[in-house]
């Protein structure tokens, strides 16, 4: 009997190939698993592409829900985004894809596991540092850093290879944007981009959103609630997060929102160029915030943007099966208790812009904060206060005074 491999299946053109590869360099019976965190059509027509491939079987596993509120929250709450733009929409994704291939492969007394991942790229550290804390025991295989054997350097060296091996599918040898897709977001790499000094053609890269200048010239009103951190409905209609996602991303994508063009540094030591859309999870990020600024206090707001550096750098480097991780989330959680009520906003050309907010546990005081203050504010206080504050600001001036007026006199 054939010994079993799990394969990470996108139904590309990549992992389309892998399947003929793995048979006859291994002998494997592979069973492709491709795990749906928001794809939409581009899961369309799979299984027929992979049984045609010579695949066993094929589990299209939708995780949306698990992606949404386990992985994609705890982020948003923590206010997680790496190197100040990119909001983590692959990064959150490989872990709970991780998961699932474990879980497959557990199911299927599977031996192995592969991936289509570059030797270049992050997402071959995230899926296996994710794979080595769930199923030690389990091999990983990872074609494209298998030169040796891997000898295919281009899109038409892959389909002659399929071609060969009696695969014969509509693929394109056309270059475009390498792409990734989930719920949350759309990443674009390649191409013009490859050349930070060059704009990106937004009209050519775009699929989600359209360019801010081409959004609408009138505002959009949004009202957004939430109950101890997670949001709960978008315009008086209660639904659960991962359709709050969607909705948001209607209405981001039409206004422009969430558009980021970064050059970040990978892990593995280079900077990389790539546009994000991130319509719905730019919104909720920002509302969740409005949020906070009512609801938390200094100190743990001060903590919370420390904390959220470091999760968005975990996450990032594929730790997410970490007790760092674990830690920083179970921290973060800590804080939403009392992260209740009503966001109000307007969507213009990119734009969100702050139209109102309201919690039950708002620690705001007008009277404390109006300049007309009441029984709890003296403002004699205060003499007392800033003399504490900055008596060691006062202290290090003496002393350099001193010091100074000793060198002059020769004494120092």
């Amino acid at each position: 009997m054939k010994e079993k491999v799990v394969l990470a299946y996108s139904g590309g053109l990549d992992t389309t190939t892998i399947i003929p590869w793995l048979k006859e360099n291994f002998g494997y019976d592979v069973v492709c698993c491709c795990v749906d965190c928001g794809q939409g059509s581009e899961l369309d027509g799979l299984d027929e592409r992979a049984k045609l491939s010579g695949a066993s079987k094929l589990y299209i596993e939708d995780v949306i829900d698990d992606f949404c509120d386990n992985y994609i929250m705890p982020c948003v709450q923590a206010g997680a985004v790496y190197e100040n733009k990119y909001l983590l929409g692959t990064s959150m994704a490989r872990p709970v894809i991780a998961k699932k291939l474990v879980e497959i492969a557990r199911k299927e007394g599977a031996v192995a596991i592969c991936h289509g991942a570059t030797g270049k790229g992050n997402d071959q550290i995230r899926f296996e540092l994710s794979i080595k804390a769930l199923a030690p025991d389990l091999k990983v295989i990872a074609p494209w850093r298998m030169t040796d054997v891997w000898t295919l350097q281009s899109r038409q060296d892959e389909i002659d290879y399929c071609k060969a091996h009696g695969i014969d599918l509509p693929f394109s040898t056309d270059s475009s944007y390498s792409r990734d897709r989930n719920l949350w977001h759309l990443s674009h790499e390649g191409l013009e981009l490859e050349d930070p000094s060059q704009e990106p053609n937004y009209e050519h890269i775009l699929m989600m959103s359209v360019p801010p200048q081409k959004a609408p010239d009138e505002t959009e009103t949004v009202t957004m609630t939430f109950e101890a951190g997670v949001p709960t409905s978008v315009n008086g209609q209660k639904m659960k997060v991962s359709d709050i996602v969607r909705k948001l991303n209607e209405l981001g994508g039409k206004h422009g929102i969430g558009i980021v063009d970064i050059v970040e540094n990978r892990v593995v030591g280079m900077k990389s160029r790539g546009i994000y859309e991130t319509p719905g999870g730019t919104i909720l990020m920002e509302a969740h915030k409005q949020l906070e600024e009512l609801t938390l206090d200094r100190a743990t707001m001060e903590m919370k943007k420390d904390i959220g550096n470091k999760l968005a750098q975990v996450v990032y480097e594929g730790k997410w099966y970490t007790p760092l991780c674990e830690a920083l989330i179970a921290f973060t959680k800590s804080t939403q208790q009392y992260v209740t009520g009503t966001v109000k906003f307007k969507l213009y050309k990119g734009n969100i812009i702050k139209a109102g907010t309201t919690s039950p546990y708002s620690l705001y005081s007008e009277s404390l904060a109006s300049f007309t203050t009441g029984d709890l504010y003296n403002h004699h206080d205060a003499d007392g206060f800033i003399t504490l504050f900055g008596l060691p600001l006062k202290v290090r001036a003496m002393k350099m005074m001193e010091a100074q007026k000793a060198k002059t006199d020769g004494k120092i």
